[in-house]
């Protein structure tokens, strides 16, 4: 499971954070370009021109992501998170028993990267973010990476766990097959003891970014599973908190090799 009942997302670590925070955010309602409704979470920063749209994990906008995006927002992000199931689920608010895996199935790479340059227009609109990212989890860690490829106007992307291989039947390609597209520099952020994602999909996925001359910068943790990021963070603090610290150096100046 991608996420485990009752976590929440890690703390930013305390040095990291402004004097002056974020706002707490707001659900707002957003249409894509086929006039589709979907649910967005926006918290705003105190000041800052980074933003980021967040693309969850396969339960789509739950409440982890709300908080998340406003974990970003205190750290001086603007920050959006979305949901992937408007056009089956509808625009209501959703609890834990919410039978994902059937939207899981119905949702399609054209409408979610759709639904990506939606929350990209509304939050240029609704603050002072010029610098955009994207970032993702599971899931969402595979879109964000085709993100950089369908998105030009991206200061980056960043993909936590998001899935390297193209399953039978899986619509689409895998995000190594994307990377003569992409655009938007990369961060990955793997767990080393992840069976979904070994070791060699990571070095093939490197190898496609090195040779589409993608400036992108992997990292694997040693024994964090799947979703290290999503569980309780005293089981992996050390990588959670590293985490942060790459996620936030990136935004800060653009480099996914920088570390805040």
């Amino acid at each position: 499971m991608c996420y485990p009942p009752g976590a929440r997302p890690p703390d930013v670590p305390a040095d990291l954070l402004p004097i002056s925070g974020g706002a707490a955010g707001e659900d707002v309602i957003l249409t894509s370009e086929d006039a589709t409704r979907f649910r967005a979470h926006l918290a705003k920063a105190g000041d800052g021109d980074a933003g980021v749209v967040i693309a969850p994990d396969v339960r789509g906008l739950h409440p982890f992501y709300e908080e998340l995006a406003e974990r970003f927002a205190s750290a001086g992000v603007h920050a959006i998170a979305i949901d992937y199931f408007g056009r089956t689920a509808g625009t209501t608010r959703r609890g834990d028993d919410f039978e994902f895996r059937e939207h899981v199935a119905k949702a399609k790479t054209t409408t979610i990267q759709a639904d990506i340059a939606s929350a990209i227009g509304h939050l240029r609109g609704a603050t002072d973010a010029r610098r955009i990212f994207v970032i993702g989890f599971c899931m969402g860690g595979r879109q964000a990476f085709f993100a950089s490829a369908e998105h030009a106007e991206l200061a980056g992307v960043v993909g936590f766990y998001g899935r390297l291989s193209t399953r039978e039947g899986e619509e689409g390609t895998a995000p190594k097959d994307r990377a003569q597209r992409m655009r938007a520099p990369v961060l990955g952020l793997f767990g080393g003891a992840d069976p979904g994602i070994p070791a060699t999909e990571i070095a093939e996925f490197d190898g496609a970014l090195k040779d589409a001359r993608v400036t992108h910068h992997n990292v694997t943790y040693p024994g964090a599973p799947h979703s290290f990021f999503d569980r309780t963070f005293a089981d992996h603090r050390e990588a959670c908190e590293d985490a942060w610290r790459r996620t936030l150096g990136f935004m800060k100046n653009g480099d996914p090799a920088a570390r805040a």
